[in-house]
């Protein structure tokens, strides 16, 4: 008996990059599994399976991880509204974009978009960024400001 390979066939490799890169470019669309499945020319639960195998985690996360990178931002900026960057990641809930984005940030997009200003006041965009980029695959601490 043949036991199934630990890691993705080279082929669905290469299909599951243009799916994150699909991910990465079109986040704010609304993306679901089965359409980014589809035309990768895979099964939903496949590519489920083998993109979490590649990278760590499911389809869904790293599209949500993205949208919370670029919520992010622009709750930065201070120009708009938390409901307002919800509906511009393309989120359709605010319920469950303040749920997703208080899992990975440590706190509610409103207290973020209060203290982020502040805390990245004359620092470059850039670095801003990579300073501030969400804890992917685990909860932030409890505590978000022992990291400070």
């Amino acid at each position: 008996m043949t036991s199934k390979p630990a890691t993705p066939h080279l082929g669905d490799l290469a299909r599951l990059r243009r799916v994150r890169d699909r991910i990465d470019r079109e986040y704010a669309q609304p993306l679901d599994v089965e359409a980014l499945a589809r035309d990768a020319h895979m099964s939903a639960g496949h590519l489920s399976r083998q993109f979490r195998l590649a990278y760590g985690e499911s389809p869904y996360s790293y599209l949500m991880t993205r949208r919370i990178e670029r919520a992010m931002a622009l709750l930065r900026r201070g120009d708009l509204s938390v409901t307002e960057v919800c509906f511009a990641v393309g989120c359709s809930s605010l319920g469950t974009f303040s749920t997703r984005f208080t899992e990975l940030v440590g706190v509610p997009p409103s207290v973020y978009r209060r203290e982020a200003a502040q805390s990245t006041e004359g620092i470059p965009s850039c670095v801003a960024k990579q300073v501030t980029r969400p804890i992917r695959n685990r909860e932030a601490p409890a505590d978000a400001t022992q990291l400070a």
